[in-house]
């Protein structure tokens, strides 16, 4: 049976971040008093669901008895409920299971709201400024540190249209292609955002369930050169200034 957890919402969301507030934590100081990641957390405030043995931190951490509403525990994970997201894609429950679409709807959501997100503070200060200077970034740890200062407004558009392109294409059931950097980074992004759930609901034994981005690129090129400490050089088509490039196909 899927572990049960807390089906989180805009409203519960926007509760958590205000209580904790109202506690003048820093987010740090309420996942630490949790029990939980500051990347969990941010999650939490985000909207995600929160797992039931997360629960009572949670509540010990805004010094809650229980939460304000009880009534949106659920199943975590109900796949046909699933199958039926604008995002699912036919193509890849084909040729790379269930758990490789299911991936990809739980983590196209995730890291869309985390781009919104980031997308919404950085509207607030001065042109050019970028996600390392905001007080809390959802995907600054996810991308790769070389190229920070570059992650402004306007970078994060870009990103968010492609996402949403990427899951027009999977929602119409075509192939998935990565024909730039850019297209490879959001889905390991993907892939990276939807690990919580798939592995904590323990619906897939084999660890290797998320490689099915590497068989889509052929290769493990982004990973080397842009998640190994290398420094990539102007040159090298994995340079910041070529990830709009259509360069694969």
């Amino acid at each position: 049976m899927a572990q049960k957890a807390i089906r989180s919402n805009p409203k519960l969301a926007e509760m958590i971040k205000k209580r904790r507030n109202e506690l003048h934590l820093t987010i740090e100081e309420a996942a630490q008093r949790a029990g939980v990641g500051t990347k969990t957390w941010c999650r939490y405030e985000a909207g995600e669901a929160i797992r039931h043995d997360k629960y009572k931190g949670v509540c010990k951490a805004l010094n809650w008895i229980q939460f304000p509403t009880e009534d949106n525990t659920e199943d975590a994970i109900d796949l046909e409920k699933y199958k039926n997201h604008e995002a699912w894609s036919k193509y890849l429950e084909k040729k790379f299971g269930e758990i490789a679409a299911l991936s990809f709807v739980i983590g196209s959501d995730i890291l869309l709201d985390h781009i919104k997100e980031d997308m919404e503070e950085l509207s607030r200060l001065p042109k050019g400024t970028h996600i390392g200077q905001i007080s809390t970034s959802f995907i600054e740890s996810l991308l790769p540190k070389q190229f920070l200062m570059n992650y402004d407004y306007e970078f994060l558009y870009v990103m968010y249209c492609e996402l949403k392109s990427l899951r027009v294409i999977a929602g119409n059931g075509r192939e998935i292609i990565a024909h730039s950097v850019l297209d490879e980074i959001i889905l390991c992004l993907i892939v990276e955002e939807a690990e919580f759930l798939i592995e904590e609901e323990n619906l897939e034994n084999d660890n290797n369930w998320g490689d099915w981005v590497y068989d889509i690129f052929d290769d493990m090129d982004v990973r080397t050169m842009l998640y190994s400490n290398w420094y990539v050089s102007e040159g090298n088509c994995y340079h910041f200034s070529h990830w709009l490039e259509n360069q694969f196909y």
